[in-house]
């Protein structure tokens, strides 16, 4: 042991809850546990006091906890969130209800939208009115709303959603508006909307602000009870929180603002990537996730993971934009479908195996959990197909039951479609396989990406027994699984800095642009991030800064980010500006428009401090002899559908340098990595397992 201090970093994930103890640089305990859906920091809990057991540290040596969760997500798709109500400007209560004033499945004559997270009755409204400038073209009255009050108090709401128009150029008239609920009705959670989103585009704004009053109380309530309960286990640190934007935030920041962790686990996992795409000098990768419940898919390049300002969540309709509740916050651009290895498997109306989205989840799992689960889910093909060893599933914690998977399968898949269980379980597999194959190529298309000749980094629980045979689907020869990819977000929540994106709307003509105007917007932008980011931090260290742009031509909807690595001289702003959003606009739509007026909607400036650490861990020792495996057992290879006998490796048996040459399976703790006949696989120094086509390889090797 050292004096370092420990740090701890917990994702709770839909089925399980994965916890890693950094004991010291490079040295890790893990482990993953049914996550406790009911009370959430129970598994966290449980599971931290499992390591500090194991591990024999004193829960003092804590320095620090990570803290990554799917609550916020699951409180809005599952709508259990709080009571609330919205305050909004006379004349605008139905603007979350019309929301687009379109129909995104216009096919679909029984088209249902998703209710709003506020009934009517209680959408309220007030005397007040802005201009898009900012002038008052109605004063604020608070008569109109303390009229209010006593409804607010019968209603017994939990939470507070104020949005006024136009409210992100001048927020004085949502400022009167919370001293009077906050004087009126104390203990009731009130959220602003120039606070949360500042920005124009008044439905998603409505719709952010409604939606962080919703998951709210939830989110602190559960927040404090893990502080508590962490205190009682003897660890006194204090509790980051890992945002949707690959940034972390304090604990307070989190139950003020809980509606940025919505997407907090995939954004570790992608700052995981890019850290190790770094390492390992990777400039294209595809990040891929798949964990109990979900897969992601992220895009990362030159170690940097794309990143938006649009999310939507709960959609009614799986893959269709504008079916679910959009959100204006920082995010990591991901592509997320409901395909884990806890996805149930049957056959729909039309004859066809489906595949998720409904997941077994932890309770009661895939029926060769033996927890009273009898539908087939992803993990059951996969423990017939051969990709697991059933002895050593998570750490041995829980033993799986091959019969219980066979029954499963031939009741909800293969009776009804006349398979056997093999077959059943090759359609289930090839199923997800696909679906996550076709999300990857969607998002690689409206990203203007190709996705051949890009290294996938796998990880999380399921991730690395399904990589080989997406690659193969999309042509990527190369796969990264690195070490502890079971639990991979919770490693890249202890590689995340602290930081924070401050937001400002203002629309300003390019040609009317003057530097003290930006000079401005920037400072007050400043002030607000740097407020924020040191709490975080020590004092004195060193923040760094990024300013970001949102522009477009004139007359056009939507606008493009350009990025200034810093500001530029007064006298070349505009041109500078110029330069960055034509080389931007050409890169997505292949020209620029000439004589056309170019406008600057909206300003950001992220402001983080220094990472945590690097994925590299103690290095991995050398050797020159092929492997020992431990034992054999039969594998089904997806490209062929036939058997093979593969040898199945210890990952801490193997040494840097040596080869296993698929079909083979590695296992470990947290997952295992299923390799097919047609890869070999080696380890890098530092630990990280590398899989490669041998087609590959050799066209590789006749071109050098």
């Amino acid at each position: 042991m050292t004096d370092h201090p420990a740090r701890l970093a917990v994702d709770i994930g839909g089925t399980f809850t994965d916890i890693v103890l950094e004991l010291a640089p490079g040295e890790f305990l893990s482990g993953k546990y049914l996550t406790t859906h009911a009370q959430p920091e129970q598994a966290v809990l449980d599971g931290t006091r499992d390591l500090i057991a194991k591990s024999g540290l004193d829960p003092d040596r804590i320095g620090l906890v990570v803290h990554g969760t799917t609550l916020a997500t699951n409180a809005l798709i599952e709508r259990k969130g709080a009571k609330v109500a919205l305050i909004t400007t006379r004349g605008f209560r139905d603007s979350l209800e019309m929301a687009y004033e379109h129909r995104f499945e216009v096919s679909d004559l029984y088209m249902e939208r998703p209710a709003p997270l506020v009934p009517r009755w209680l959408r309220l409204e007030v005397d007040e009115r802005l201009a898009a400038d900012g002038s008052v073209l109605r004063p604020f009255d608070p008569d109109s709303l303390l009229a209010l009050i006593p409804q607010l108090r019968d209603e017994q709401v939990e939470a507070i959603a104020v949005c006024f128009l136009h409210s992100y150029v001048d927020g004085r008239h949502e400022q009167m508006a919370a001293e009077i609920l906050r004087q009126e009705l104390p203990g009731v959670r009130i959220t602003l909307s120039h606070e949360i989103c500042p920005e124009i585009r008044e439905y998603e704004r409505g719709s952010t602000t409604c939606a962080n009053a919703y998951v709210q109380p939830v989110m602190e309530s559960y927040l404090r009870r893990l502080k508590q309960g962490m205190a009682d286990l003897g660890i006194r640190s204090e509790i980051m929180l890992m945002m949707s934007s690959g940034g972390l935030c304090n604990l307070d920041i989190a139950c003020a603002q809980p509606i940025k962790l919505v997407e907090s686990g995939p954004a570790g996992g992608a700052v995981l990537a890019a850290s190790i795409a770094e390492e390992l000098k990777i400039e294209k990768a595809i990040a891929f996730d798949m964990g109990g419940t979900t897969a992601k898919l992220v895009l990362i390049d030159n170690a940097t993971p794309q990143q938006s300002r649009n999310l939507e969540v709960a959609r009614a309709y799986r893959f269709l934009r504008g079916s679910g509740m959009p959100l204006r916050v920082p995010v990591i651009d991901l592509v997320e479908i409901g395909a884990g290895g806890g996805s149930l498997a049957s056959i729909d109306t039309l004859g066809r195996v489906a595949v998720g989205p409904e997941s077994a989840g932890s309770e009661p799992g895939p029926a060769a959990y033996a927890r009273g689960g009898t539908r087939p889910a992803v993990t059951d093909a996969d423990l017939i197909l051969g990709k697991i060893d059933p002895v050593g599933f998570a750490g041995g914690s829980i033993t799986l039951d091959l019969s219980l998977s066979a029954r499963a399968l031939d009741t909800h898949v293969g009776g009804p479609a006349g398979m056997d269980t093999r077959t059943a379980a090759i359609a289930v597999v090839e199923a997800v396989d696909e679906n996550m194959a076709n999300a990857a190529r969607v998002h690689a298309t409206d990203n203007g990406a190709q996705l051949e000749g890009r290294t996938m980094i796998a990880f999380g629980g399921a991730a690395p027994m399904h990589a080989a045979r997406i690659a193969q689907k999309l042509s990527i020869s190369r796969i990264v699984v690195p070490k502890g990819a079971g639990v991979g977000s919770a490693h890249g929540f202890l590689l995340a800095p602290v930081s924070y994106e401050a937001v400002r709307t203002r629309l300003i003509p390019l040609d009317a642009l003057e530097a003290p105007q930006m000079d401005s917007i920037v400072a007050a932008m400043r002030a607000e991030a740097t407020a924020i980011v040191e709490l975080g931090l020590p004092a004195g260290a060193p923040l760094t800064e990024i300013i970001s742009v949102y522009m477009r031509y004139r007359g056009q909807g939507h606008e493009i980010m350009v990025t200034l690595d810093r500001m530029p001289p007064a006298d070349a702003l505009r041109q500078t500006l110029l330069d960055l959003f034509e080389q931007e606009y050409r890169s997505h739509f292949g020209r620029v428009i000439p004589g056309m007026e170019v406008e600057c909607l909206t300003w950001k400036l992220a402001l983080s401090g220094p990472r945590s650490g690097s994925a590299a861990t103690r290095a991995t020792p050398s050797g020159s002899t092929r492997p020992t495996p431990r034992k054999q057992q039969v594998l089904v290879d997806l490209q062929t559908m036939k058997d093979s006998t593969a040898n199945v490796y210890q990952r801490t048996d193997l040494r840097a340098g040596e080869v296993v040459t698929g079909p083979a399976i590695i296992t470990e703790d947290e997952t295992n990595t299923m390799i097919p006949e047609g890869f070999s696989a080696h380890l890098t120094p530092s630990g990280h397992l590398v899989l490669d086509a041998l087609k590959a390889q050799a066209s590789q090797g006749e071109a050098a």
